[in-house]
């Protein structure tokens, strides 16, 4: 079966347009509806995590601030639903406060390289981590080979400082690290070759740039460009997906899931 992850973006400057940054109620109202809408799991942001060589309006803000901004949504979520919670951050402050909250994962773009004491709170807390793969460079000779290495760089440095292996999820960073939609394609037609990094997958697509750069589609028009992104992701075996748009992806990947792993006429996978 594919998690689906919904986003709770309490940012004011979401790329995806779906930021609700001061507005804790509306933010846990969405949380709950995503989970009756059949999420597996809720990822709660603070800060956006777009670069800011290629956006003007990117704030960068301290983590005082994103405490502010995550623990009441984090606190809110978990006091109504036992739906795991996943803190989107790279500082390990504002992750210890989230976990105290109630949040279960870690999930950090930068792949806990940003802040090394996100490693110690991990091996500490027993968290789970999501390590997604970012670089400041956009150069490339095989996009995925060099993901695939560097990913695996990132497993071996948190098991080293402690983390468990079987706590860690892999991100290839559709999106990140300077990849084109060339690159990002690329990861996509090639996703199954992740698997030899030996931990579970998730892969980020929803309403993302490269999207509306092939579809021409706005932010907020991009679920059938997103949905054919989950479809051919689970048919290459990802095991995770972290989507805005839960009631419709999780269509999608339940009719994936039906395809690419089995169905049975009594309804069973």
């Amino acid at each position: 079966m594919t998690y689906v992850v919904g986003v709770i973006n309490a940012t004011p400057d979401s790329f995806s347009g779906d930021g609700v940054a001061g507005d804790n109620d509306l933010a846990i109202e969405r949380a709950l509806r995503f989970v009756e809408e059949g999420a597996h799991m809720i990822d709660v942001g603070g800060e956006s995590s777009r670069p800011p060589s290629m956006y003007q309006n990117v704030q960068q803000i301290s983590a005082v601030e994103e405490i502010k901004r995550v623990v009441p949504v984090i606190e809110g979520i978990a006091s109504r639903s036992d739906v795991p919670i996943s803190i989107d951050t790279c500082k390990a402050e504002v992750a210890e406060a989230a976990i105290a909250v109630g949040a279960s994962v870690i999930n950090d773009v930068w792949g806990f390289k940003k802040d090394k004491e996100l490693s110690s709170v991990a091996a500490t807390s027993g968290v789970d981590v999501i390590l997604t793969h970012n670089s400041i460079s956009s150069e490339y000779s095989d996009v995925v080979a060099e993901t695939i290495q560097e990913l695996s760089d990132m497993v071996e440095s948190v098991v080293s400082h402690g983390v468990s292996m079987d706590s860690i999820i892999v991100d290839p960073g559709f999106g990140f690290g300077g990849k084109s939609p060339s690159h990002n394609l690329e990861v996509l037609r090639r996703l199954d070759e992740y698997r030899v990094i030996g931990r579970p997958i998730m892969i980020g697509t929803s309403r993302k740039s490269t999207i509306g750069k092939i579809t021409g589609a706005s932010v907020t028009e991009r679920i059938e460009g997103t949905s054919a992104t989950i479809a051919l992701a689970i048919a290459k075996g990802v095991d995770l997906v972290r989507v805005h748009d839960v009631r419709h992806m999780g269509l999608v990947a339940r009719m994936s899931d039906a395809i690419v792993r089995g169905w049975s006429d009594d309804g069973s996978h």
